[in-house]
């Protein structure tokens, strides 16, 4: 059914402004109607995609490419001598189909003129009616049409510039919205200091290795989260993951300064020095140690029996064993907002060409979420989610170090000599 007001006039009857702030102002009333439990168990970041994606507004685009014409003869009202009188016309019915949300061929913009385009709209094409009189030259005729389509195009820029400036604000005001909601929540619930996990920092923390501090519109749908009661898990609070990520990186460099005392070690040994360096910066709560092993190369922060920090050291093998050790830390998380890292280690292979498949791995991996904007010129950082539970995601961190291949692979003449007069 096409749509329009009773004088067939566009761009009228709704303010858009008013609407959009409107629509804005009910943000919060939507994020404060979710249950308590499912807000807290849902990803605050699946949330904040949820309701920018609901409250976004696409304005219309035409798509001139596709416009079709018909004709078809009718009658038109005009005045001759002061009389108004019917006269028989031709009408071309200009039908050019659209993206977007059509309903804002009915909004007002902030901008406009005393003169309004005319005609109607359905859920696929706008269709503008263009009266030819008797007369009337091929030019003429494409003029008039040209003037029409121009107008409605005005118009719809105009809408666009409302329309971009809504669109701009949402993310930032769904994200306040849902942290004040959530920290209202957790504070009614009393358990808002039970988030963090704070790490005693060593008062004699070495600092040699420390680095200087730096279409048409589709309703989303609500992120699927259990509404049984939130249970607080304790988490590394992300200056601390940066630190520890800022020390395996300071290690590494010394790596890279003494190639040949490290390049004969396999990827247990490695391990063990990055664990003496990280446990010189912090103190467990009972022990001197805070960060352990478990296993051939996990590096571990474990609290009440529980991985909130893991770290794995792996040799390039190709994308497979990448994925695989993927599939190893899912495995190993089970809290939400557990912080990993992954240390590759490259001998002698093309950088560029490790760092392309190690991205391409990930975003392919079927428990990936997104990408995090992390410039870093030898790795990247994702968030994923475990294996049964979308909203438990772990970020992970993925650095490429270039580790030398140890120089006594590779046979001298002298040695390849006397291997063989030993086979002789």
């Amino acid at each position: 059914m096409s749509r329009y007001n009773s004088d067939g006039i566009l761009f009228y009857d709704v303010d858009l402004v008013a609407s959009l702030d409107a629509q804005r102002r009910s943000i919060e009333s939507d994020i404060n109607s979710i249950d308590q439990n499912r807000l807290l168990n849902t990803s605050p970041d699946d949330l904040v995609q949820y309701f920018v994606e609901k409250n976004h507004v696409e304005a219309p685009k035409l798509l001139l490419d596709k416009w079709t014409v018909e004709s078809r003869e009718g009658t038109q009202r005009v005045r001759d001598f002061g009389r108004e009188i019917t006269v028989p016309v031709q009408q071309l019915i200009v039908r050019i189909p659209y993206e977007g949300e059509g309903q804002l061929f009915q909004a007002r913009p902030s901008t406009y003129t005393s003169v309004f385009p005319r005609g109607s709209y359905d859920g696929n094409a706008l269709t503008i009616v263009v009266n030819v009189h008797s007369g009337g030259t091929p030019e003429n005729v494409r003029a008039a049409i040209d003037r029409e389509v121009e107008s409605v195009q005005q118009y719809l820029t105009w809408i666009q510039s409302n329309v971009a400036s809504h669109n701009n604000q949402l993310e930032r005001i769904v994200e306040a919205s849902i942290s004040r909601r959530r920290t209202q929540v957790l504070t009614q619930q009393g358990i808002v200091s039970a988030l963090g996990i704070p790490l005693r920092e060593r008062a004699d923390a070495p600092r040699t290795y420390v680095a200087p501090a730096v279409r048409k519109k589709v309703v989303p749908t609500l992120p699927p989260a259990s509404t049984a009661p939130y249970k607080p898990e304790p988490v590394l609070e992300m200056q601390i993951y940066e630190h520890i990520l800022e020390v395996i990186q300071g290690m590494t460099k010394v790596m890279e300064r003494s190639p040949s005392t490290f390049a004969r070690m396999d990827e247990e040994s490695l391990r063990d020095h990055y664990l003496v360096q990280l446990n010189g910066h912090y103190q467990g709560s009972a022990t001197g140690e805070t960060f352990n092993a478990s296993g051939k190369t996990d590096i571990l922060i474990r609290e009440q029996d529980k991985n909130i920090f893991i770290g794995e050291c792996k040799f390039w093998k190709g994308a497979k064993v990448f994925t695989d050790t993927i599939d190893q830390l899912l495995g190993y998380s089970s809290w939400r907002d557990t912080k990993t890292a992954i240390l590759v280690f490259n001998r002698n292979r093309n950088t560029s060409k490790v760092l392309d498949e190690v991205k391409a791995a990930t975003e392919g991996h079927q428990h990936y979420k997104r990408t995090l904007a992390w410039p870093h010129e030898s790795g990247f950082r994702f968030v994923m989610h475990h294996p049964t539970d979308n909203n438990r995601e772990l970020i992970m961190t993925v650095l490429v170090f270039d580790i030398p291949e140890a120089a006594s692979r590779v046979p001298t003449k002298k040695a390849a000599s006397k291997k063989a007069i030993g086979r002789s």
